[in-house]
């Protein structure tokens, strides 16, 4: 009996124990954030859906993360993101205060060795994702082109900034589905291919998310100035059920297990990221400040009141999809590097 009671004392001074460690560990996150500024680097310009949902998941995760520190955005467009995310691998603090709205085609951008890039996302620590939304290849009212069989039966302007998806998927399709786009890549971000198509410069913007388009143009996809012609990821989204995948477009097994590579990165195409390198208890309270934000009432107003899909993931899952695309069989990634040629110089 007297064994049994001295058990118990040792397992409730264990637990005590526990409880203070976990607070001291709190406290010391929230001094470390307290008074000080977290920074959240977008690599688009101004004004599209990256941005926007940059600054207002930063304008709640001040409040959720402990310390509630300032949260500032800044932009830094160039090379399709990868300006950006080699600025985060390279230069950025590794302390838990530098964040990146990390572009959805950076794990494919690695893993096919494209020019440039100095980065390896599997050191980035994802915190969380905040949309799955497909990518989606929109045409111009005005160009007359309502389908993909009217885009491959015409050789249309398509816009779309050097290094993003939107280039790629051009290449992949002029590669592999036999269509003829001319690609336009002469433009620092969606926003300006927007105001090409609107100028007739260009006939189609090669992809922006569908998150993106409801966020940003809604008042386009409501008066039918743009046309669907296909989307990006693996399932067909509820609110584009008769608008074909890239996926479904392909004809051989080969060109299927290419454009299955190239989809996988819209199931995390709205990710958030810490600098390498960040202690794993500052990481850990990122993800749950993240998380918290994702939940917030307040938030889901406001992302629903602009219009911002909201399609949660936890941080450790966004990890684990990342990882798998940079680690792609290697003869797939071999064979899409022989089709996109020059795009990856």
């Amino acid at each position: 009996m007297v064994g049994s009671h001295r058990s118990s004392i040792a397992r409730i001074v264990v637990a005590a124990i526990g409880l203070m460690a976990a607070g001291a560990q709190a406290d010391e996150i929230a001094d470390l954030y307290r008074g000080k500024t977290v920074s959240i680097l977008v690599g688009t310009s101004p004004g599209n859906d990256y941005d926007l949902r940059a600054r207002l998941i930063g304008k709640y995760l001040s409040k959720t993360l402990p310390g509630q520190p300032t949260i500032v955005v800044r932009n830094m467009p160039g090379a399709g993101g990868i300006t950006a995310a080699n600025n985060l691998a390279q230069l950025a603090p590794r302390d838990g205060t530098s964040l990146h709205a990390l572009m959805s085609n950076m794990m494919a951008a690695q893993a096919l060795g494209t020019a440039g890039v100095k980065y390896d996302t599997r050191e980035f620590a994802f915190i969380g994702n905040s949309t799955n939304a497909p990518n989606v290849m929109a045409a111009w009212h005005a160009s007359g082109i309502k389908s993909y069989d009217d885009l491959k039966a015409r050789r249309p302007m398509v816009g779309a900034p050097m290094g993003t998806s939107g280039a790629t998927y051009a290449e992949a399709m002029n590669a592999l589905l036999g269509t003829k786009l001319n690609i336009v890549t002469g433009y620092p971000g969606g926003v300006e291919v927007n105001l090409a198509m609107e100028r007739g410069e260009v006939e189609v913007r090669a992809s922006n998310s569908w998150a993106a388009w409801k966020a940003t143009n809604a008042e386009w996809i409501a008066d039918k100035k743009i046309n669907f012609i296909m989307q990006v990821g693996l399932q067909r989204h509820p609110d584009l059920k008769d608008v074909p995948l890239l996926l479904e477009l392909a004809q051989t097994d080969e060109a299927r297990d290419i454009l299955r590579f190239l989809s996988a990165e819209t199931a995390i195409s709205r990710t958030m990221v810490l600098a390498p390198g960040a202690p794993k208890e500052r990481i850990e309270a990122m993800r749950r400040a993240y998380d918290a934000v994702m939940i917030d009432a307040a938030f889901l107003a406001d992302a629903d009141k602009a219009k911002m899909d909201v399609s949660a993931m936890k941080g450790e899952e966004a990890q684990v999809i990342a990882n798998a695309i940079v680690d792609t069989n290697p003869a797939t990634i071999a064979r899409a590097r022989a089709l996109l040629g020059d795009l990856l110089k």
